[in-house]
């Protein structure tokens, strides 16, 4: 094995971080996160009580949608982290054009529609998709180093 696979390059530890706080995410939509928020209550414009008298069964059947997206959460979590300690951490070109797609998909379009939504949570979202987009950067500045050095130019 070559030095090259064994080293973390930065962007594969951004990358795995982001992981982990994907992982996290999914856990507290999972266990954590009642069926609405007062955001939620805010942004619908009626309380907790109009809602649970128009529609009794609204906060049960959330509480199992969230439990869903929690578990694909967390599954993209964990898929993100073994991209990050494969063929993301050896620089392998397909792996950055996944990790754009499903960054993109993901956390990039969830922090868009919680600054729509005014969410309390917006700033934690754009410091999670900071860690993804951060390691795309830096993803491309290291093959673009790396070519350098294999051209004798860097």
């Amino acid at each position: 094995m070559t030095q090259h696979r064994r080293s973390w390059p930065f962007s594969a530890i951004l990358l795995a971080v982001f992981g982990v706080a994907l992982v996290c995410i999914g856990a507290f939509f999972m266990f954590l996160r009642p069926p609405l928020l007062p955001e939620d209550m805010r942004f619908i414009g009626t309380s907790l009580a109009e809602l649970q008298a128009g529609q009794p069964r609204m906060a049960s059947w959330l509480e199992r949608v969230f439990q869903v997206l929690g578990g694909y959460a967390e599954a993209s979590g964990v898929l993100t982290i073994t991209i990050a300690v494969t063929s993301f951490r050896r620089h392998e070109r397909i792996a950055l054009l996944a990790v754009l797609a499903a960054g993109v998909a993901s956390i990039g379009w969830m922090a868009v529609v919680n600054f729509f939504i005014g969410s309390d949570f917006r700033w934690v979202l754009m410091a999670v998709a900071v860690l993804w987009a951060g390691s795309v950067c830096i993803f491309m500045v290291e093959l673009r180093q790396a070519a350098m050095r294999a051209d004798g130019t860097g």
